[in-house]
């Protein structure tokens, strides 16, 4: 058995986002752990977020750190302590935060961490859904503890975590309302939501208002615009604004990272308090047993992802990397192993 591995690393945070392609050793698995030939690898922002050290205070890693957040592949070996999961299993996977690597032929992954994969799935698909499906698994049930008759919005709702959210929010009894382009309209339709705007068209704080629950994934610039259609009491859940004072103490950071998020966050924890609406921000985290209701979820409404046509290998990641940051992909972008 071969004993070397490529593996894209960052040996330091840097503006400029390029990766290294090194030849590392093949990981060692501990005995909770299993070892994943990686098939599917998808790209997403959090990777320029990574690279760039922006997320640094909430997930720093140590150098040569390899990239990539989410997986599909086949288990190769299995660790002592490891009995649900056996060699041949075809699995997907959010990687714990402390440990991810995802841009690498093998991974060692903590077995609880994992689900099998949707039947409906290739491997390339699989990659694509689980950062979206817990993020928004997390944000519905965690985040909101959003309550069946209550309403939710999503702006910029038909990407890849709208294909997830709103199936997920539909099942919880929400009405679901998604902002986005014409052209996914009927798919978002179909999947549950109860009302659709098309943002080029429809200004969604002209025709919405008292609304429960609002989750932004179009970031800062939206924060007033958002704020202004919820009900008082109600809740805004951003995926992009960024930490606060919540964030860090929900999570149990130690006391000086809870004061600096605290002081980043103070401007939007002041206006949302204003309107009597409660601001929260969401990073999402691996779980496997959750992981496991996102691939129910993806089989009973055959979820399919929107995959970017172009097909990148771990040689053409930096490719991969700058469609993601500066293209407009049709869909997530997948490095095949």
């Amino acid at each position: 058995m071969k004993t070397l591995m490529k593996a894209a690393q960052i040996t330091k945070y840097s503006k400029n986002l390029h990766a290294q392609i090194n030849d590392i050793s093949i990981p060692e698995i501990a005995d909770n752990e299993v070892l994943v030939k990686v098939k599917a690898a998808a790209v997403n922002p959090l990777e320029m977020l990574t690279m760039r050290g922006s997320v640094k205070l909430i997930h720093d890693g140590e150098f040569p750190l390899t990239l990539g957040n989410e997986l599909a592949g086949v288990i190769e070996k299995v660790g002592k302590a490891v009995t649900e999961f056996h060699v041949g299993d075809a699995i997907y996977t959010r990687l714990p935060l402390e440990k991810i690597g995802a841009f690498a032929e093998y991974a060692a992954i903590d077995a609880a961490a994992i689900s099998p994969m949707p039947k409906n799935l290739s491997y390339v698909e699989a990659a694509a859904a689980p950062l979206a499906g817990l993020t928004a698994y997390q944000g519905l049930h965690e985040e909101l503890e959003a309550q069946s008759g209550k309403s939710v919005f999503i702006p910029g709702g038909s990407g890849s975590f709208g294909q997830m959210a709103v199936p997920i929010a539909k099942a919880m009894g929400l009405h679901v309302i998604v902002s986005g382009s014409a052209e996914a309209r009927e798919r978002i339709l179909e999947m549950g939501a109860s009302q659709y705007l098309d943002y080029r068209t429809e200004d969604y704080v002209e025709l919405l208002s008292n609304v429960d629950y609002v989750i932004d994934t179009l970031g800062p610039k939206e924060f007033d615009r958002e704020l202004s259609i919820i009900k008082p009491g109600g809740k805004l859940l951003s995926l992009r604004t960024g930490p606060n004072k919540r964030f860090g103490k929900d999570r149990n950071f130690p006391r000086w990272k809870q004061m600096l998020f605290a002081l980043a966050g103070a401007k939007y924890d002041r206006k949302a308090k204003k309107q009597n609406v409660e601001y929260r921000f969401i990073f999402v985290r691996s779980d496997g047993e959750q992981l496991k209701e996102v691939t129910k979820i993806i089989e009973d409404n055959n979820i399919v992802p929107a995959i970017h046509p172009a097909i990148f290998t771990i040689e053409s990641v930096n490719e991969a990397l700058k469609l993601v940051a500066n293209g407009r992909p049709k869909g997530k972008v997948i490095v095949r192993f």
